[in-house]
């Protein structure tokens, strides 16, 4: 190769480092072609229906389930963090006080999240931080709306624990179950803007708590953390299967998107949607609304029918937000709670990556290609 080609190889723009590979990870493999995802070497159907979401935060960051003792262990360490500082809680009701959204609050009080810890290595860190971001999300949902928050229980997992300190009940087994499937579904994704920002930021040696503030601020974008609730919106709108077919129609001859279908990454359907699904099925017949179910089943049949039909060839599928809003509807979460409780579960794969990249010793510094003007001279002020 000449060195002309290598120069404009070299200098080629990606905008957004689209198809750039920028990391090597055993943490998550996304194929949209093939509607796969593998979460640290376990098809996504197999990890997230069967383990708790402490066995896959574990898997993450040690690249192997823990065993009965670790997991004990992991779950006691993680029960030992889960209160906050009282500066932190003070923090967060000043927050409330001008009712700013829920992850503009995540955003501020994660910063300050640390502010007891003493000496803590990364892995004391991440344990800190996995156990209380949840406490910040529930923490401050109460205090928005006029509740004290609820003291986390030592004696509740992780997913349980979110529950009941949104609730201030102990969650049935069937919630729990239908939350930990979620948060496992959602704990990583590929090298997505959130993580990116955590990978670049650890990169610079700051520490674990910076970087995961920048991811959070990353996901509080609404082109990354999305937005569930239209999704669920629509169905409700439609209301009975028999109006689904027209109601379609009309948006899609309007230009309209139709919420909860179509992905960037996936072209066939999202395999987080199938696993969805399932998990919401079975805890709507534990005690949901299996009326509300079976309509937004129905609703996905017919949208994805007339997405065919309006836009041939382009293959659009149901994606994650639509399964996500119906299942986080189901136990009972507002539809401001669906991206901070999806940063709970991402915060496992944020973390993990940060432990790689640290690994790895090496800054992320891309180059960029200057646009501008060449050859100005400076004017004195009173000339301009």
């Amino acid at each position: 190769m000449s060195t002309t080609q290598t120069a404009q190889t070299t200098d080629a723009f990606k905008p957004g480092l689209e198809g750039v590979i920028a990391a090597e990870t055993r943490l998550s493999s996304v194929d949209g072609q093939k509607g796969e995802l593998i979460i640290a070497g376990f098809p996504l159907e197999e990890l997230a229906a069967h383990a708790t979401f402490e066995e896959t935060a574990y898997l993450l960051w040690y690249d192997h389930l823990p065993t009965a003792a670790e997991l004990e262990r992991f779950r006691a360490e993680l029960a030992g963090y889960r209160a906050l500082p009282a500066a932190t809680l003070t923090l967060l009701e000043q927050v409330a006080q001008v009712r700013r959204p829920a992850m503009d609050a995540l955003r501020i009080a994660a910063g300050a999240m640390d502010l007891d810890a003493r000496d803590l290595d990364d892995h004391g860190l991440a344990r800190l931080a996995l156990a209380r971001i949840p406490t910040i999300v529930a923490a401050y949902w109460r205090l928005l709306h006029g509740q004290a928050p609820v003291e986390p229980d030592p004696e509740l997992g992780h997913a349980a624990n979110y529950l009941y300190m949104l609730e201030g009940a102990r969650p049935t087994p069937a919630k729990v179950r239908g939350l930990e499937t979620y948060l496992n579904t959602v704990s990583d994704h590929g090298l997505n803007a959130s993580t990116f920002a955590a990978r670049v930021i650890i990169a610079t040696q700051s520490d674990l708590v910076s970087a995961l503030v920048g991811a959070i601020g990353a996901l509080k974008g609404p082109l990354h953390g999305g937005a569930p609730g239209p999704a669920l919106d629509m169905v409700f709108e439609i209301g009975d299967v028999s109006r689904a077919e027209s109601y379609l129609r009309e948006k899609l001859e309007r230009g309209e998107r139709l919420m909860g279908f179509g992905h960037r990454v996936y072209k066939v359907r999202d395999p987080r949607a199938e696993v969805l699904a399932r998990a919401a099925e079975v805890m709507y017949r534990d005690g949901g609304d299996m009326a509300l179910y079976n309509l937004a089943r129905e609703v996905e049949k017919i949208a994805v029918a007339l997405l065919a039909e309006y836009k041939p060839g382009r293959n659009l599928q149901t994606n994650v937000e639509f399964y996500t809003a119906l299942l986080l509807h189901g136990l009972g979460l507002d539809t401001d709670l669906f991206t901070p409780t999806f940063a709970v579960g991402r915060t496992a794969g944020w973390i993990g990556h940060c432990f790689e990249q640290r690994a790895t010793g090496r800054l992320i510094r891309p180059d960029s290609r200057y646009i501008g003007e060449r050859n100005r001279r400076w004017v004195p002020l009173e000339q301009r």
